[in-house]
């Protein structure tokens, strides 16, 4: 049996400029952009993989969540400790000077990890971490 990982959730609270981030600092591809009561979920994902995906949704939108718990959501994602994302690149600094030249909030330049990895970190319009690996 073979299971591959498809698409990932990330929450977006402002689909215009989580399009901007993804498509024009990554350089991702659109994929889908569905909209539903006044609300967008946009699919997006690197150009050549069309097997992975992210989707961008709008937070707690699901109808099992309380109140209380959107509070906690809109709070956590206002901190930016709500959603983690983990990308790679063989080309680390061309890919920080890329996203670095928008204006997404650079969380840690690139930096080699004692623990054996070279990365960056960003965090998206809705404050969630992105980080960049790379890959060598």
């Amino acid at each position: 049996m073979e299971i591959t990982i498809y698409s990932s959730f990330l929450p977006h609270d402002d689909a215009e400029a989580a399009l901007a981030f993804y498509r024009d600092a990554l350089g991702f591809e659109l994929r889908k952009d569905v909209g539903y009561n006044g609300l967008r979920w946009l699919t997006v994902g690197p150009v050549g993989q069309p097997g992975t995906s992210i989707v961008l949704h709008p937070p707690a939108v699901d109808p099992g969540i309380t109140e209380d718990e959107r509070r906690t959501i809109a709070e956590m994602m206002a901190k930016g400790t709500y959603a983690s994302l983990l990308l790679a690149t063989e080309d680390l600094d061309g890919a920080f000077e890329r996203v670095q030249a928008t204006d997404a909030e650079v969380v840690q330049e690139p930096t080699d990890q004692p623990y054996g990895v070279r990365d960056c970190a960003f965090r998206d319009p809705a404050g969630n971490m992105v980080r960049i690996q790379e890959v060598r």
